[in-house]
């Protein structure tokens, strides 16, 4: 019986020793790495990003130049006129290429149509020709068989495109091109094209080498990598660089690796490509070149040196924008295509082709597997110091070495995953941190007593009958009041308790005179919080008024022990982090009276309002200004305090919406001109946000940014932006009146 009762406790017992945070990060991790498997599109787009910052930091140079480009640029096009040139022409660019020593000649443009300007077809177009005349055009040689004749005496690649619909197949197709494959077919990982767009039947025929030209760009328009072996209409097509490496030396096939990943590399005789499991090669940029380029027309005027085509790779393409052949790299938001074919060519002849291997995904599921359970195993032995540390060290190292794969090896391996899982279990065991400290807190702050107003005291010796349980209803004005960013200062002080205490009581004293100085009443402390009220047990008039006055009081009072704090860590050479107090108030009904039980009853104040107060102050941070009030509060002091309308919500619980206030000063800015324009511009952006005037909202926010100097209401106009942007995307329905629901306590 013992021993069953024992069983169920065993587990507990060893999540209390082993903690819940740690297995609830083991949780975590796994998730991530599924996430990874996944792989979702924000994931793949930030892999994408660091790959392309490498590349802005680290663009690859052009030492040689081994291909270049004849480009029927503007002048060429002006020269010779529009695009497409007779096929007779054509063929003079090819035979003074061929003639200056070009290894390789590659199209980058495609023949698809018999040439108009043929004289067999040509004819058909001119009138007043006499028989003769006629039969005489038609028997000249046709422009294609021109052009064809020079193919077949020259390494030529004719270019083509792959198709996202199907196409007929041609009736007399070329035999295809010579492809070997090892370690299984690759066909079901690679990009595949329904239809091609082929040239000619005749010019197809003749050339030694074809290879398509198409390039695919990723999700975010941006050409990363470009495929060298792809399906087109069925058949395993090269691309035109890749053919190009087959032509120039004199290969009959080429050569497509691949295991159980996909493909692992692509090759010709003396030249190995390693790509991605789709058969695409990372392209390592380098910075457009206009010196890769020869204008078209001064190959065909004779005006280029034989020099510049001796033994090179030269590429046939377009710079001219009217031809619409331009892409966004890593580097350059415009460069032509054709730039692209001829940086693919200059990677492979130099060494310097970018790879992701097949163990990569591994590779980085294991780092984040391993930094993960690291942090689990150590967060708990640590201090919050040095736990920063290792995860600052972590992230160093998982960049440094990504940093120098991709300097060193060429290698691209990515180490956000892993960054981000690790970081995930950091937040994680940071943040059960935080709720435990939170915890601790509020026990220690349970174990003492609450303080009492002097007036209290008072009131109380000399009526000794108060002291019983029960309360009044009547109209009050609630603070409550926190120092923000309290954890970060109690860590600093982690082995001075005795200075954090001395830190606070020079805190709360000036705080809670400047209340008692305007007849407020204290109702507790809560660590590093007050909570206070006026108009009880005294009754005071100006209630709102005094508590908007103490607010501003307390401020001066933080801005005061700032400056002296400074001072002193300045002169004792130690860090000096400056307290900043965000304070809510609100005016309404509330029950007052004291409340407890029979044994222990504290003076203390119950009520919406006081709730709202409470919500307020913990919005101060969200609008990023110190004082928020209630409009009761704001409405009671506007005429003698610089009181600027921020918001209409709701708090969490209630739905009746309520305009909320910022105090930013006493009656001196209140009165300036500067303050009520920049007033009248702030209510002018929150009238014309109500009214979904987005643009006008934004105008007038720029309006008022330009007149808020210390940048106080930065926060608020931020926050303001998101929300327009947010409903630009996405409209809010149409019964939305401008109330903003908010959402924390």
């Amino acid at each position: 019986m013992s021993l069953s009762r024992s069983l169920p406790r065993r587990p507990l017992r060893f999540a209390r020793r082993f903690g819940y945070a740690r297995i609830l990060c083991l949780g975590l991790l796994a998730v991530a790495v599924g996430l990874r498997a996944l792989d979702p599109v924000p994931l793949e787009e930030l892999r994408l990003r660091v790959f392309d910052f490498y590349q802005i930091l680290k663009p690859r140079k052009a030492v040689e130049r081994p291909v270049v480009i004849v480009d029927l640029d503007e002048a060429s096009l002006a020269r010779f006129g529009q695009w497409p040139w007779p096929r007779t022409r054509v063929a003079d660019l090819v035979s003074r290429l061929t003639e200056a020593g070009a290894a390789v000649i590659a199209f980058d443009v495609v023949f698809a149509e018999p040439d108009r300007l043929s004289p067999s077809r040509a004819v058909d177009n001119f009138r007043d020709l006499d028989e003769a005349m006629r039969t005489q055009l038609k028997g000249l040689p046709d422009n294609d068989q021109v052009l064809a004749e020079v193919l077949r005496r020259s390494p030529v690649v004719l270019g083509e495109s792959g198709l996202p619909y199907v196409t007929p197949a041609p009736a007399a197709a070329p035999p295809p091109l010579g492809l070997a494959t090892l370690g299984g077919d690759p066909s079901p990982y690679l990009l595949n094209f329904p239809g091609r767009l082929r040239n000619v039947p005749v010019l197809e025929q003749a050339a030694p080498g074809r290879g398509l030209f198409t390039i695919r760009t990723e999700r975010d328009g941006i050409v990363r990598r470009i495929p060298l072996i792809m399906m087109a209409q069925g058949d395993l097509m090269p691309s035109l660089t890749f053919d190009m490496l087959r032509v120039a030396v004199k290969a009959d096939t080429l050569l497509v690796k691949s295991d159980e990943a996909g493909v692992k590399s692509v090759g010709v005789p003396g030249f190995e490509i390693p790509t991605d499991r789709n058969g695409q090669l990372w392209v390592y940029f380098g910075r457009h070149d206009p010196a890769r380029y020869v204008s078209a027309a001064d190959v065909l005027d004779g005006k280029a040196g034989s020099d510049v085509f001796s033994r090179k790779l030269v590429i046939i393409g377009t710079s001219a924008i009217g031809l619409l052949d331009t892409k966004t790299t890593p580097l350059d938001r415009v460069m032509p295509g054709v730039e692209i074919h001829a940086q693919v060519l200059e990677n492979v002849l130099t060494d310097s082709v970018l790879s992701q291997p097949n163990y990569a995904f591994g590779a980085e599921i294991l780092a984040a597997i391993l930094f993960g359970i690291l942090i689990v195993w150590l967060a708990p032995i640590l201090t919050p110091v040095s736990l920063l540390l290792l995860g600052g060290a972590v992230a160093a190292l998982l960049a440094g070495t990504s940093w120098y794969l991709f300097v060193r090896e060429k290698l691209l391996v990515d180490f956000t995953f892993p960054l981000l899982a690790s970081t995930a279990v950091y937040l994680t065991l940071v943040f059960n941190g935080y709720v435990r400290e939170q915890a601790q807190r509020r026990r220690i702050r349970s174990a003492f007593g609450q303080y009492l107003s002097p007036a209290l005291v008072e009131q109380l010796a000399q009526a000794p009958e108060r002291l019983v349980l029960g309360g009044e209803e009547r109209e009050m004005t609630v603070m409550f009041s926190d120092v923000r960013g309290f954890t970060a200062i109690s860590e600093s002080f982690r082995r001075d308790p005795q200075g954090l205490t001395s830190l606070m009581n020079r805190l709360l004293t000036p705080l809670t005179d400047a209340i008692i100085e305007r007849k407020g009443t204290i109702d507790k402390y809560m660590g590093d919080a007050i909570m206070a009220f006026w108009n009880a047990p005294l009754d005071d008039a100006e209630h709102a008024i005094n508590a908007c006055e103490a607010a501003l009081d307390m401020l001066d009072e933080v801005g005061d022990l700032n400056a002296a704090r400074a001072k002193e860590a300045s002169e004792q050479g130690k860090p000096f982090m400056p307290l900043n107090v965000g304070i809510g108030l609100n005016t309404g009904l509330c029950v007052v009276g004291n409340m407890g039980s029979s044994l222990r009853f504290d003076y203390s104040v119950l009520g919406d309002s006081v709730n709202l107060a409470s919500r307020l102050e913990s919005q101060s941070a969200t609008y990023g200004v110190p004082i928020i009030a209630g409009s009761k509060t704001a409405l009671a002091a506007q005429d003698r305090l610089a009181i600027l309308e921020m918001d209409l919500v709701t708090v969490k619980g209630k739905q009746e919406p309520e305009v909320i206030y910022a105090i930013l000063g006493r009656a001196d800015l209140a009165n300036s001109e500067r303050f009520q324009r920049l007033r009248n511009h702030t209510i002018d952006m929150i009238w014309r946000y109500r009214s979904r005037d987005w643009e006008g909202a934004l105008n007038a926010m720029e309006k008022a940014r330009a007149l808020d100097d210390d940048n106080r209401l930065k926060t608020l106009f931020a926050l303001y932006a998101g929300r327009i942007d947010a409903f630009r995307t996405a409209p809010p329905p149409p019964e939305w009146n401008g109330v903003y629901a908010m959402t924390m306590k």
